[in-house]
């Protein structure tokens, strides 16, 4: 199986970064046998805004990006999205860049990993709603670091030891849920 960790940021000097790779090696070292982990950073995909217009001369560079994410998307059987919280909601780059997807994603299963005031909460819950319209289970324990107490001065990534607990219920439940659901597509 091939899970995803999706790097939801895009912003200038955004945190989604460390804590993606922070993930991404705490995967790595459970050893789940048969399971492969990759990181993918938005920030790499210059997606247009969904529906607006372009000029002429941005057209094809847009629909390429369009294509390389939904490809990179389709090659998953489940995800780990890494998002801050704007705003009580997941930001908007990474809202946008799901609504380019359907087919691609559903009947797969997603995880969280958020970082925020209140260590992403809301923009899980948030998350769950755009999943669920997108035929996308989700599973139940998240990832919740702290602006306060993960990172010191708000930027420099310093996890507390106790999230251990917290993501590997995460990865057993994604690797369960996503093991199940490819037996369907």
């Amino acid at each position: 199986m091939k899970i995803g960790i999706i790097s939801g940021s895009v912003r200038e000097g955004r945190n989604s970064a460390a804590v993606s790779e922070w993930i991404h090696e705490f995967a790595e070292k459970r050893n789940d046998g048969g399971i492969e982990y990759e990181i993918v950073a938005l920030a790499n995909y210059d997606l247009p805004l969904l529906g607006a217009k372009l000029p002429e001369e941005r057209q094809a560079a847009a629909g390429a990006a369009i294509q390389a994410w939904s490809e990179k998307m389709a090659s998953f059987d489940g995800y780990v999205f890494v998002t801050p919280e704007y705003n009580h909601a997941v930001g908007g780059a990474l809202k946008n860049a799901l609504d380019f997807l359907k087919p691609e994603v559903a009947d797969k299963a997603a995880g969280f990993v958020g970082y925020g005031s209140l260590g992403g909460a809301r923009a899980h819950e948030n998350m769950r709603v755009i999943l669920g319209e997108l035929s996308v289970a989700t599973v139940h324990t998240t990832v919740n670091f702290s602006l306060m107490t993960d990172f010191e001065n708000m930027s420099n990534f310093v996890p507390n030891d106790y999230h251990a607990g917290n993501a590997t219920a995460m990865f057993n439940e994604l690797i369960k849920w996503s093991g199940a659901l490819k037996t369907i597509r």
